[in-house]
């Protein structure tokens, strides 16, 4: 059974204002009797101002007057049809300054080793721009001559837990098998 948000307030609002047991407030409010009790005594909780469980549509005074009439039953709480708040993605991805020089030595190991990571995974790993990850895959990037193809992990720009779950995802798109870096034939 969900508690209500601000079980103490709640408590407190119900000891205050209904004649239900310490027990049947004790399992709605996920506390215990003798909290319950020491509120209703006034040893705990002086401060905390009672919140209506009727008004947060938690209870329905229905709800309470049959539980007032029989001790032996539970509060059952009200199933609202208000949807649940979802967790938001993480967002943008931040590099610290000190790190962003080694962007495009990341992209171009990424490239190497493992071709079959699209562009949004690498985004999303390293925290580049499909722009950036095009100008290193055509040698176009500003510092191209300079970029040398090391490992995110160790410059520490991505987690080894991230990069092999993003490759994993990669090769289920790709059929499952491990794709290897393409191999350029000798020019002669």
């Amino acid at each position: 059974m969900a508690l209500p948000l601000m079980p103490k307030a709640t408590a407190v609002w119900l000891v205050d204002n209904t004649a239900l047991t310490f027990r049947q407030i004790a399992e709605f409010c996920g506390m215990h009797e003798l909290e319950i009790q020491a509120i209703a005594d006034g040893n705990v909780q002086s401060s905390i101002v009672g919140q209506d469980p009727i008004v947060a549509g938690q209870l329905t005074r229905e709800e309470i007057a049959r539980c007032e009439a029989d001790a032996n039953a539970k509060l059952q709480a009200r199933i609202t049809d208000i949807p649940t708040p979802q967790s938001r993605s993480k967002g943008a991805r931040y590099t610290p300054v000190s790190k962003r020089q080694d962007r495009p030595d990341a992209i171009s190991w990424l490239l190497k080793h493992h071709p079959e990571l699209s562009d949004a995974q690498i985004v999303q790993l390293i925290g580049t721009t499909k722009t950036t990850i095009a100008a290193v895959r055509e040698k176009t990037h500003w510092n191209a001559t300079n970029i040398k193809a090391r490992n995110p992990v160790t410059l520490g720009l991505c987690t080894e837990a991230d990069l092999e779950k993003a490759v994993v995802i990669a090769q289920g798109r790709s059929g499952g098998a491990p794709v290897a870096a393409p191999t350029s034939a000798p020019e002669e």
